[in-house]
């Protein structure tokens, strides 16, 4: 008898490590599946509308659609760790509006203050408002639903009262700071550059940290995850802050590609949020998803709303579209969870 014919033991605990590994397994597939559909959905959409109008795809075009993206894809990217761990931030349309006006009031006061030190400035403000949710939501066990309800219109608010009526124009604000949202590097828009940076770096967080898979257990089940020892709660905070700060630099990167501010910055966007994060795969109940796929939402949607126009539909059969993708989106999740689930159940069925 060699060793090769020594088998170690089949118990309980082999059986089910196998269960969750076979699981993980299929999940990442199921990810990246819905992720190339939804790359596809997005070259075909392209594909069709430049064969009605060659000029879709012009060089300046490209720059716009990548410029109209990134604000949308930063939010996504801090919407979709929100939503993994099974809540949701509705705040962060106020958040970018109140960041982007106290970046332009920064500007206009203090005309020298360096434009990294600026940018800083704007994304504390944003982790700070996320504080706000966070600890409500986590310390006072508050549904995140209700509670970023009601900071949208508290941060709206305070934006109002801040301006009062004011205008800032581009002419306020540094013309190094202007020239940054539509400054290039490789034919690539720097504010671009910025998404791809968040992107990476959330994308990096969520897969090779303790720290970013225990947002998906939490997603999962809350109650498993506490029981199994995961700090819920400081997690849940963590992911709020993290929202909050995106959705400040997404502030200052909107100041610096439009320049006029007022306090109905970003007014709306959050319902556009959210779309692109279900669209883009992550599932409305969270434990599955990834930020690759709500940027690619993110992306989807922009070039939707850019390409209907150009194929002659009007704006009602725009939304319309959009909500079709929403449901198909929540009807697949659901699906791809059952097929889930019995491949698991099936599993654990022949083990036995």
């Amino acid at each position: 008898m060699t060793s090769a014919d020594v088998r170690p033991p089949v118990t309980a605990g082999t059986r089910q490590q196998a269960a969750q590994t076979s699981g993980a397994q299929l999940a990442h597939r199921l990810f990246m599946v819905r992720e190339l559909g939804i790359l596809l959905a997005l070259v075909l959409l392209v594909g069709l509308t430049f064969g009605v109008n060659h000029r879709f795809l012009s060089a300046q075009n490209i720059k716009d659609l990548l410029l109209s993206s990134t604000v949308l894809a930063i939010l996504a990217v801090g919407q979709a760790i929100v939503i993994i761990t099974r809540n949701v931030d509705l705040s962060v349309g106020s958040v970018l509006g109140l960041s982007a006006f106290a970046t332009g009031v920064l500007f206009v006061d203090n005309p020298a203050v360096p434009i990294p030190l600026a940018m800083l400035a704007g994304v504390a403000l944003g982790a700070l408002c996320g504080v706000v949710n966070g600890g409500l939501i986590a310390a006072a066990r508050v549904p995140a639903l209700v509670v970023t309800l009601g900071t949208l219109y508290v941060f709206r608010g305070l934006d109002y009262t801040w301006a009062s009526g004011r205008q800032i124009n581009a002419a306020d604000m540094p013309r190094a700071f202007l020239r940054m949202g539509n400054a290039t590097v490789a034919g690539v828009p720097v504010l671009a550059l910025f998404a791809v940076a968040v992107l990476l770096g959330a994308g990096y967080l969520l897969r090779n940290y303790r720290s970013g898979r225990e947002l998906y257990a939490i997603g999962s089940d809350p109650d498993a995850a506490r029981l199994s020892g995961i700090a819920v709660g400081r997690r849940v905070f963590a992911a709020f802050v993290i929202s909050g700060a995106l959705a400040g630099l997404a502030g200052v990167l909107y100041a610096a590609r439009f320049g006029t501010l007022d306090a109905n910055a970003g007014l709306g966007i959050e319902l556009n949020v959210v779309a692109a994060v279900v669209v883009g795969g992550v599932a409305i109940f969270g434990g599955s998803g990834s930020v690759y796929g709500a940027a690619l939402g993110a992306v989807l949607l922009t070039t939707i709303g850019s390409a209907l126009p150009v194929l002659g539909v009007t704006p009602f059969w725009q939304r319309a579209a959009v909500g079709a993708l929403i449901l198909a989106a929540i009807g697949l999740d659901r699906a791809l969870a059952v097929r889930m689930a019995r491949r698991l159940r099936g599993g654990r069925t022949r083990g036995n």
